[in-house]
């Protein structure tokens, strides 16, 4: 009941960046559902995202936990691949699923984690992992291989398909086919037309960049004329200079005024 892209952003010197966007809706059969749900974290002190779809209460609290201990310097060090980084996370997490009551888990739990490497030696490399749990089997954890072009890494939820068929039948037979803003408008234009009520709401955003000695980002979204920061809208009280913004279109935007920043490049929405 979600929907959760990941991609990365190529150019001529190799991968720059790579993103998790989400919806926002967490639903109870087909009554009742609540657009504020938080489904994508990032560490503020290392190179770490994540996002989750199928089951929302488990992974919610373990994430949470997870990068609370990692931004807290008790998880990993500097000098640790995103190989040793993963293994840690994972281990975490299937020994918690494990303890977690059997009933009270969804059918699947899905988990996404992206890592930069913190050594630096050259251009820093992304590593995408991906953990499956599905109930009554035994989860499947696997590293995605990254391609050499601007593109997809994974789409989860019950929105993929749907998402998928916009992205192969429209975004990649366009002319800005292969790059990072493609796939975000592509996530913008399912969310906002779709039919299907299991997923919805506000998309909220978390990315890491290629710059050595950075850390994850949240990111804040101008959607719909209005203020959102994972999930959530900003109350107007709030500093709304602080931060990365982004609008409908990835377009760099200041928090303050919600427009286009005069050095940011424009990105159209071609389709």
């Amino acid at each position: 009941m979600s929907l959760v892209v990941s991609w990365i952003g190529i150019d001529t010197h190799g991968p720059s960046s790579v993103y998790i966007a989400s919806d926002s809706r967490i639903c109870w059969g087909e009554r009742s559902s609540f657009d504020y749900g938080k489904k994508v974290f990032s560490s503020s002190i290392y190179p770490e995202i994540f996002g989750y779809a199928g089951d929302v209460l488990f992974p919610s609290i373990v994430l949470s936990q997870i990068v609370t201990m990692i931004d807290s310097n008790i998880m990993f060090t500097q000098d640790m691949s995103c190989q040793e980084k993963n293994k840690m996370v994972f281990e975490k997490i299937l020994y918690t699923l494990k303890k977690y009551p059997d009933e009270l888990c969804g059918k699947q739990v899905q988990i996404i984690h992206i890592s930069r490497d913190t050594v630096v030696n050259g251009y820093p490399q992304f590593h995408q992992y991906v953990l499956k749990y599905q109930k009554g089997k035994k989860a499947i954890q696997k590293e995605i291989t990254m391609p050499s072009k601007s593109d997809i890494l994974q789409i989860l939820g019950t929105g993929s398909s749907e998402f998928n068929k916009n992205y192969i039948d429209k975004y990649q037979n366009s002319r800005k086919a292969n790059t990072s803003r493609n796939v975000f408008h592509c996530f913008i234009k399912t969310l906002n037309s779709t039919s299907d009520k299991t997923y919805g709401g506000p998309p909220q955003l978390v990315g890491i960049y290629r710059k050595p000695m950075t850390a994850g980002i949240n990111f804040g979204i101008i959607y719909k004329r209005k203020r959102y920061f994972l999930g959530m809208e900003v109350p107007k009280e709030c500093a709304f200079d602080h931060g990365e913004w982004r609008n409908e279109k990835f377009e760099l935007c200041s928090g303050v005024t919600k427009k286009k920043l005069d050095c940011a490049k424009d990105q159209p929405d071609v389709i």
